[in-house]
C-alpha cells in the first residue's frame, strides 16, 4: 500500500495519506491566489485516505459557506480545501515529502489569474 507523508513548515501539522495521489490541478482563483500567495496547486483524495499524525497547529478558515481551508496556526501554511458535504479533500502539493509520484495535470479558473504571471506549461487550462 501507498502511503505519502507531508506536513506544515514548522511540523505542528502532519498527515499521511494512504493509497495513491491522483493528478493535481493548479487553481488561479482570486482566493487561492490571495490565501497560498500564488496559485494553488493539490491533488483530491478521499477523506477517509487522510490521517493527520499531528494537528496541534491546524486551523480552519472559512472561506465561502461551501469551502473551509485548512492551515497552520503557528507558520500559516496552506494545506488543506475541504468543501465539508463532499467525501474528498484536496492537500496542497508543496506541503507533501518528495516524491510524489504524480504530475500537474491542468488549470482551473485560469480566467481570474493574476496578471504577472503566464500559463505556458501547455497542459490544458479551464477559464472556471
Amino acid at each position: 500500500m501507498t502511503m505519502h507523508k507531508g506536513r506544515c513548515q514548522c511540523g505542528e501539522v502532519e498527515f499521511e495519506v494512504t493509497g495513491d495521489l491522483g493528478a493535481p490541478n493548479a487553481c488561479h482563483c482570486s482566493v487561492c491566489r490571495r490565501i497560498s500567495g500564488h496559485y494553488f496547486a493539490s491533488t483530491e483524495v478521499a477523506k477517509g485516505d487522510l490521517r493527520l499524525l499531528r494537528e496541534d497547529g491546524l486551523r480552519w478558515y472559512h472561506s465561502s459557506a461551501k469551502v473551509r481551508r485548512g492551515f497552520c496556526g503557528t507558520c500559516g501554511s496552506s494545506l488543506f480545501f475541504d468543501p465539508p458535504h463532499r467525501d474528498w479533500i484536496a492537500i496542497a502539493m508543496g506541503a507533501f515529502d518528495a516524491p510524489t509520484g504524480v504530475r500537474l495535470s491542468l488549470h482551473i479558473f485560469c480566467a481570474d489569474k493574476g496578471d504577472y504571471y503566464d500559463i505556458s506549461d501547455g497542459l490544458p487550462q479551464n477559464a472556471q
